[in-house]
């Protein structure tokens, strides 16, 4: 599919079906696979062939549709995970180990700044997080000697900011290190970050892949162009032997376009287990079939939202990348043509008050955590999400009382800018 453009690779990538095979995706709901010989699944087991012997690390379907996202995002190599959690977790522990060093955009999901500030922490990982705004001098200073990785996100959750992917690319590399993004918000029908210098792109797939709100699940891709074996005293798990596997060592064997995805699986995926099931590897394969066509929809009606609401007064501030009002409208100009995503996030004047009567009276948009739906859905961190803290400890956060964060489906933007309009009106 290489020749192909993308939005062809969203319908027809990472499955070819031949003569009387079937036409969709099959899924192959099976925990075990059967073999003639022992010799024959032996060589399963010592990664001398390719095939598969137990789900908990590799299936059929979820390889398809794996190879499907990584033809969309340009990569070597990818897989499937449980959920996006698990994704960013894989994609750092698989090259940091006990005494490793993170660099970390601080503008990123709550819920990966928490993996990595805590739990990574309590496995002897340490973080050091940086603005996404930081000059390079800034993060020069950041790194270490055993600094493993630095990682931001495309378009934070729900911060909203742009990051600079060259900028971080470029020093990570000036240090020896790979850049992992996570690519979630953008997609890449609107981002490929490794065409602008990352080396791992992750996904929860939960979100606009999927589309509809149907699987938990996540993907990681190998952008094929990190040289580990130039680093190789950063990155032992890679270059050096793996007992556990006869002596192998991933780098060696498999080269960088094999190398990370195929440890990933043989070590983390088949200790920790974190596997997409392969229903729903199916279900996210229907989702990326009009991937392309409906992220258009959710940045025309992100824009006209965002665009309606600059102008209220009931309204503080809009943050949207697409303003040219926005601090990342030249980013995203650069790194994001076609429009990033539909969530847009914005501040009531009137506080915590204002926000939750305009929350009670939304009809058409649903109140829920979820975001990058195809129905549109709305979020007060301060009365749910965030709801432990204070105003104060809300405003030290960059989470004000008043924040709302909207996440634009696919219906009629007509529709969706007069529920916001009533829904203001009843602050007045």
């Amino acid at each position: 599919m290489s020749d192909y453009r993308l939005n062809t690779k969203c319908v027809q990538g990472g499955y070819t079906p031949g003569n009387g095979e079937p036409r969709q995706i099959p899924i192959i709901q099976s925990t075990t696979f059967k073999y003639d010989t022992s010799e024959d699944m032996g060589k399963l087991f010592d990664l001398e062939a390719s095939g598969y012997f137990y789900s908990r690390l590799q299936n059929p379907t979820c390889d398809m549709v794996a190879a499907k996202i990584a033809e969309l995002e340009g990569g070597s190599a990818a897989m499937l995970t449980g959920s996006g959690q698990a994704a960013n977790f894989f994609a750092l522990f698989n090259i940091c180990e006990n005494g490793g060093h993170i660099v970390a955009s601080s503008s990123i999901y709550g819920g990966t700044f928490n993996l990595i500030a805590v739990t990574m922490a309590k496995m002897g990982i340490e973080t050091t997080f940086v603005s996404p705004d930081a000059d390079e001098e800034e993060l020069n200073a950041a790194f270490r000697e055993n600094t493993k990785a630095v990682f931001g996100e495309t378009i934070a959750n729900p911060a909203l900011t742009v990051l600079d992917i060259e900028k971080f690319a470029r020093v990570a590399h000036e240090h020896g290190v790979p850049l992992i993004v996570d690519n979630t918000f953008p997609t890449p029908v609107n981002c490929r970050p490794i065409e602008w210098g990352a080396d791992i792109v992750t996904h929860s797939t939960t979100k606009y892949m999927d589309g509809h709100g149907s699987c938990v699940g996540g993907a990681i891709v190998d952008s094929g162009k990190f040289d580990w074996m130039a680093h190789a005293d950063k990155f032992p798990g890679l270059c050096t032997p793996d007992e556990s596997y006869h002596g192998i060592t991933y780098a060696e064997k498999f080269g960088r376009e094999g190398a990370f995805i195929t440890k990933c699986v043989a070590q983390l995926m088949r200790d920790f287990g974190c596997v997409q099931s392969p229903n729903s590897a199916f279900i996210l394969n229907l989702g990326l079939e009009s991937l392309h066509v409906r992220m258009a929809r959710h940045v025309e009606n992100g824009q006209a939202v965002a665009e309606f609401l600059e102008g209220r007064e009931e309204v503080k501030y809009v943050n949207y990348s697409g303003l040219e009002s926005n601090k990342y409208h030249a980013l995203a100009k650069k790194y994001l043509p076609n429009g990033g995503c539909g969530v847009v996030s914005f501040e009531l004047a009137g506080g915590r008050a204002a926000a939750e009567k305009f929350m009670k009276n939304l009809k058409l948009a649903a109140i829920e955590t979820h975001v990058a739906d195809a129905r549109t859905c709305c979020l007060n961190p301060a009365s749910s999400t965030h709801r432990q803290m204070t105003d104060e400890q809300l405003e030290e956060a960059g989470i004000p009382a008043g924040l709302i964060r909207m996440s634009c489906g696919l219906e009629d933007k007509s529709d969706l800018i007069a529920d916001l309009k009533q829904a203001l009106e009843s602050l007045r």
